[in-house]
């Protein structure tokens, strides 16, 4: 082989000659072609995402006119002012609770769905309220929760349930006629008479305080007591009647019976008899009753129950949460639905023949096989749930709303809202990224290792 023949390499093949060709990308474009492509969306990202996070974390370090440095007070501030404060903690409640809520029931919601006949328009129903947007769930809900029971569906069921076990009282508002009537307040909202009856004396009590025309039913004519040889009788009746006239103290004609009062016979402190006035007004007690006196509980005048405040500053942020997980539950249903459709069936056919029962094989095969998609599904809703606003700032009344205050709730206020302090609430925002960074990069390396299987 001639000195001018190119050596051969270690494998004993010539190397090929290089001819002079371009070297490409993997997709065989240009560099400068795919820069030229993405540029657009360079410049979109860059404007609408990383000019506003830098700008931002800029605005937190000024004062409320932009002005003046203050380094890191306005971070300082929402640690220490109550309002911030309370923004904090509420969402600290809000991502501790309101995923956890929604991801177990999604999870019940998707493996009760694939035992149940009409499993496909159970899942329509439960996930036709993500169809709804946070506007019109917060005005269906502002609307469940009213207080009173004859427009809040919250409160109807409530004290339809109470009144079914808890008598209520007969009439709310009635009142002792003080100007001829002896009986006096003794406590509890009861009257007690200062005297004591006696046999063969008719006992009268008047009342007032009701309009006749709003008394509840068809009330009687009262009927003036037939006085007892034993027993004590009486009358309970409406000592008024529409258009005036009669005497104060006396039953007079056309004025209306109090049916259902009940009337107590006390001796030292201790009741010795009680009944009930007839439809006439008239009520009998017995011989017991003589030398007594007589008491109208509080339970005859006691304010009717109206339910729950759902909104007040107690129950608010529950409140909020609950519609939270109406709207919310199917989403995490399907999601959960699509992993459990993914589930080997013979794991759990293996499961139930080694003698696990459906419980322990929900809780120690499925449970742990869904692991990956309910962890998806429980970092989404948490970081979904930093940004809950609208639900808040629509459902909770004004006197209520600084209770149910959230961080994100709290940057408008601060903002916009009337506080007119950009540096706060900027510095909330900056926070809000911050605590959404972790979560987004957990679902980024699930979503990693997914595609690495």
């Amino acid at each position: 082989m001639s000195s001018s023949t190119a050596k051969a390499d270690g494998t004993g093949e010539l190397p090929v000659p290089s001819v002079g060709r371009t070297r490409k990308s993997v997709t065989g474009t240009r560099l400068w072609v795919a820069v030229l492509f993405l540029l657009p969306a360079l410049i979109l990202l860059g404007s609408l995402v990383v000019y506003p996070i830098g700008y931002s974390v800029w605005r937190s370090l000024y004062d409320a006119a932009g002005s003046g440095f203050v380094g890191l007070d306005n971070y300082i501030d929402i640690f220490t002012t109550d309002s911030t404060l309370t923004a904090v903690k509420n969402t600290a409640i809000w991502v501790a609770v309101a995923p956890a809520l929604v991801t177990v029931l999604g999870l019940i919601f998707a493996v009760l769905t694939e035992r149940v006949r009409w499993g496909t328009a159970f899942k329509l129903i439960i996930f036709m309220p993500m169809a709804i947007s946070m506007l019109a769930a917060g005005i269906i809900f502002r609307l469940v929760y009213e207080q009173d029971p004859e427009q809040g569906v919250a409160n109807a069921i409530v004290t339809s349930v109470h009144d079914a076990f808890v008598d209520s009282s007969v009439y709310p508002k009635a009142r002792p006629n003080a100007q001829v009537s002896d009986l006096k307040a003794s406590g509890g909202g009861s009257f007690t008479s200062t005297g004591t009856v006696q046999a063969g004396s008719p006992a009268l009590l008047p009342l007032v305080g009701i309009a006749p025309n709003k008394l509840p039913g068809t009330p009687e004519d009262a009927k003036s007591p037939t006085p007892g040889s034993e027993g004590i009788t009486g009358t309970v009746w409406l000592d008024f009647k529409l258009g005036g006239g009669g005497e104060k103290g006396k039953v007079d004609p056309g004025e209306k019976a109090l049916k259902g009062v009940k009337v107590e016979a006390v001796k030292d402190g201790k009741t010795v008899a009680s009944a009930t006035s007839g439809a006439d007004g008239t009520f009998t007690l017995p011989k017991e009753a003589d030398g007594a006196q007589l008491r109208l509980p509080g339970s005859n005048f006691a304010a009717p129950y109206n339910g729950i405040d759902w909104l007040g500053p107690t129950l608010v942020t529950p409140a909020i949460i609950g519609s939270y997980v109406w709207m919310w539950a199917g989403f995490a249903m399907v999601l959960i639905a699509a992993g459990l459709a993914g589930v080997d069936r013979n794991l759990l056919e293996a499961a139930r023949v080694d003698g696990a029962n459906e419980w322990q094989v929900f809780r120690r095969v499925t449970v742990p096989l869904l692991a990956p998609v309910l962890i998806v599904v429980l970092v989404t809703l948490m970081i979904n749930v930093m940004k809950i606003f609208d639900l808040i700032y629509i459902i909770a009344p004004q006197p209520s709303q600084d209770d149910a205050n959230v961080l994100a709730l709290q940057l408008f206020q601060s903002s916009f809202g009337g506080g007119g302090n950009y540096g706060v609430g900027s510095a909330i925002g900056v926070i809000l990224l911050l605590l959404v960074l972790p979560m987004m990069y957990v679902n980024l390396r699930r979503l990693r290792k997914e595609r690495q299987r």
